[in-house]
């Protein structure tokens, strides 16, 4: 379970592997090969079997691809993993680019040779991505060939790890709310609406929420891999390797879902000729489409029916995130306050950081895993957004500077997300009012009220405004939305500048979390997760309005707040916090932290 820094890539693989890919590429009359980060299932974070472009060039970030031609390549990565694919990748080898500025199409456009053949996984790729690629190719006078053996998966052999196979458990009633049998006759009954007899689902995370199952086939994710069919009229096919099927999971299931294995998929796929089906283009990759088009089935693309509402949290789920916050808040406070006292004056590196604040939770008896690999960012490496602290990037903490620490947890009745920026040592003036404006920014988000029907890109400027007057911003969203015992990152719900369609709708999850970063100095952001509640009258009002309650509960770092910038509501509004951190929190922890918090967590 804990986070480990063994180093698991190196430049050296690129060198070792590319060679290994070509040579499977010639064989099958390739040019060229496009090598995506995502698997078969669209995941963000994967299974060990299925981390193709970590074998490829060495690149283990969240998002990312790469391009191997004959007689050269390139690896795309955003702005989050500038400084990663440096440390972890062979330059000269891998020409870096972005991955956001034209990223793939842009470059195979310029790179692809007339005549070529570019090989493509089907199972890798969403149809609408692949479309983009195809037209680039296309103007360099090249041409896209799919391929029924993936060249990278032959190169890497005997080599590459299994498949996962952690057995699929109940996800019993006590934490989910709502059986399957519920929420699959809720879902079917929206497929009808849509005039459509049956959905193909591929998410891992829709499967497991639609069937109120859990798994461990993906690290900080506790998700199982495989398909489902689900027709209208609310029964299933769900297709795992039956390794991961027990027969207390058999009898969890029931009559109405029909268990069988992956390979049993392309037969059920052809049994759907005839049918409308719907196929989520965002979650699912061009093979299925094009094996439900050569199965005679009409394809209704639309968004994964699970999605809405899974994101829109029963009471259940919301008082067990509830409990679930209240639990890692009192391991986190334990972690600010050695921060505050001992590493004050130790001044520890990240990766000691990493390991303190995953012990504690540890301690808590209840962790089943990161709900991501923890970001410790000190003094400079704190401005890189998504920054992961390793062996080689180790940097240690220093007085006069801040420190950034971006971490989650899973629990069983709960998933955690939260960051705290501290002051290590004496910050400076122009720190301590940086952070106030991103403070404020945290508190108007986390106090707004709206009507219904608004989405988070109506709200993400609350978040930016005390910043915009200062001619300041940040580069990253502003909020996304968090699963129950799911992933960390979930759809489709946001807060961010981007245009989103989906409205904010109660029971919702998302995060908060406005930030500032100065490039080779430091970086500032403060995350709470909160939840979206009900709609209320106000006082003298004509409309009820929906709002946010916050989950997190944990100290802001009272040094770095300039109080003459905060309004009478705002210190009144960060004072209630507190207090309510000091209510829930105190009587969990050991008497000196208890004692600590006192002050920590005094009115401003």
């Amino acid at each position: 379970m804990r986070q480990t820094f063994d180093e698991s890539t190196d430049p050296s693989f690129g060198p070792r592997h590319v060679p290994l890919i070509r040579q499977a590429m010639a064989e099958q009359g390739l040019d060229g090969f496009l090598v995506p980060h995502e698997d078969e299932h669209q995941n963000e974070y994967l299974p060990a079997a299925n981390d193709r472009l970590a074998w490829a060039t060495g690149f283990t970030g969240s998002a990312g691809a790469a391009v191997i031609f004959k007689d050269k390549a390139a690896v795309f990565v955003d702005g989050r993993y500038t400084l990663q694919v440096r440390d972890q990748v062979d330059a000269g080898l891998f020409e870096i680019r972005d991955l956001m500025e034209g990223g793939v199409p842009a470059y195979l456009e310029a790179a692809a040779g007339k005549g070529q053949a570019i090989g493509y996984d089907p199972r890798l790729h969403s149809p609408d991505g692949l479309e983009r690629l195809k037209a680039a190719a296309e103007k360099a006078g090249a041409k896209l060939k799919p391929v029924k053996v993936n060249p990278l998966d032959e190169a890497w052999g005997a080599d590459r790890p299994a498949q996962p196979q952690a057995m699929v458990v109940p996800h019993p009633l006590e934490y989910s709310g709502e059986d399957s049998s519920a929420k699959r006759a809720r879902v079917g009954g929206d497929l009808a609406k849509k005039n459509a007899e049956a959905a193909v689902l591929t998410a891992p995370s829709s499967i497991a929420w639609l069937f109120n199952v859990r798994g461990g086939d993906v690290i900080r994710s506790p998700l199982p891999l495989g398909q489902a069919i689900l027709n209208a009229d609310g029964s299933a096919r769900l297709f795992l390797d039956p390794a991961k099927v027990s027969d207390e999971l058999r009898a969890f299931l029931g009559n109405e879902v029909r268990l069988e294995t992956p390979e049993d998929l392309p037969w059920a796929l052809k049994e759907l000729k005839g049918k409308r089906v719907l196929v989520d283009p965002a979650q699912s990759s061009a093979w299925y489409f094009e094996a439900l088009d050569q199965a005679g089935a009409e394809v209704v693309r639309g968004e994964d029916p699970c999605a809405l509402p899974r994101a829109c949290k029963n009471p259940v789920e919301i008082e067990g995130t509830r409990r679930a916050h209240a639990r890692d808040g009192a391991a986190l406070t334990r972690f600010l306050h050695w921060l505050a006292t001992e590493a004050q004056t130790s001044l520890p590196d990240e990766v000691e950081i990493v390991s303190r604040l995953e012990a504690f939770r540890e301690e808590t008896g209840a962790l089943k895993d990161l709900s991501f690999d923890t970001i410790a960012g000190a003094a400079s490496n704190g401005a890189i957004v998504h920054y992961r602290p390793t062996e080689r990037l180790n940097k240690r903490t220093e007085a006069g500077s801040l420190l950034l620490v971006d971490s989650g947890a899973q629990y069983l009745d709960g998933t955690t997300d939260v960051t705290r920026t501290v002051a290590i040592g004496e910050p400076s003036a122009e720190m301590a009012e940086r952070f106030t404006l991103v403070l404020k920014g945290n508190l108007a988000l986390a106090r707004v009220r709206f009507p219904e029907g608004t989405t988070g890109s109506a709200l993400d400027a609350l978040a930016r405004m005390a910043l915009w007057a200062h001619g300041l911003d940040y580069d990253h969203g502003t909020g996304h939305g968090v699963g129950a015992y799911l992933g960390v990152h979930e759809g489709p719900q946001r807060i961010s500048k981007a245009p989103n369609s989906v409205a904010l709708k109660p029971g919702m999850i998302v995060s908060n979390e406005p930030g500032y970063y100065k490039e080779g100095a430091y970086g500032i952001r403060i995350e709470n997760l909160q939840v979206v509640t009900e709609p209320a009258d106000i006082a003298g009002g004509e409309r009820p309005m929906l709002g946010f309650e916050t989950l997190t509960l944990a100290p802001i770092d009272r040094r770095l707040i300039v109080a003459d910038l905060l309004t009478a509501e705002e210190r009144a509004q960060l004072d209630a916090y507190h207090a309510r951190v000091l209510e829930v929190i105190a009587p969990q922890v050991p008497a000196d932290v208890a004692a600590w918090m006192e002050e920590a967590c005094a009115p401003i």
